[in-house]
């Protein structure tokens, strides 16, 4: 497994976490563009733009053919809501996925973090982070 610094360990404890039914897509959209409408429809989303960039998490069945996109994530979420100070909460699970070389795209909201994983990898990472003393919810 990963090291974690041994400052950080005292203020760990062990995570509950639920995973999302559904799929979910990363969308990519040129600098600029309006935040499309069928963006927002679904039950969970996010909307990031930057300079470079307009980046969308969505439901899958909900982004347009054509567009760039990653399809196939599944998520996880953090049950919380998690205080501001908390500290370590997402190197401690993205540590135990890298330790299982899963690649993670993470979304944090002000009260929790989603997790994002390859559905290909979803079972591994159940059971990896369970193994790390984390509750998991389906």
């Amino acid at each position: 497994m990963l090291a974690i610094p041994p400052a950080i360990l005292p203020f760990m404890k062990p995570l509950n976490l639920k995973v999302l039914p559904g799929e979910f897509s990363v969308v990519r959209l040129g600098p600029g563009a309006p935040v499309p409408r069928w963006a927002l429809s679904g039950s969970i989303f996010s909307v990031t733009g930057t300079t470079e960039e307009l980046s969308i998490v969505c439901e899958a069945h909900l982004v347009p053919a054509g567009l760039l996109s990653e399809t196939g994530w599944r998520a996880l979420k953090v049950l919380g809501p998690l205080a501001f100070t908390d500290i370590g909460v997402l190197a401690a699970l993205v540590n135990v996925l890298a330790d299982c070389r899963i690649s993670v795209f993470v979304v944090s909201t002000y009260d929790t973090d989603y997790i994002l994983l390859k559905n290909s990898n979803l079972q591994r990472a159940i059971e990896a982070l369970a193994a790390a003393g984390n509750a998991l919810n389906s």
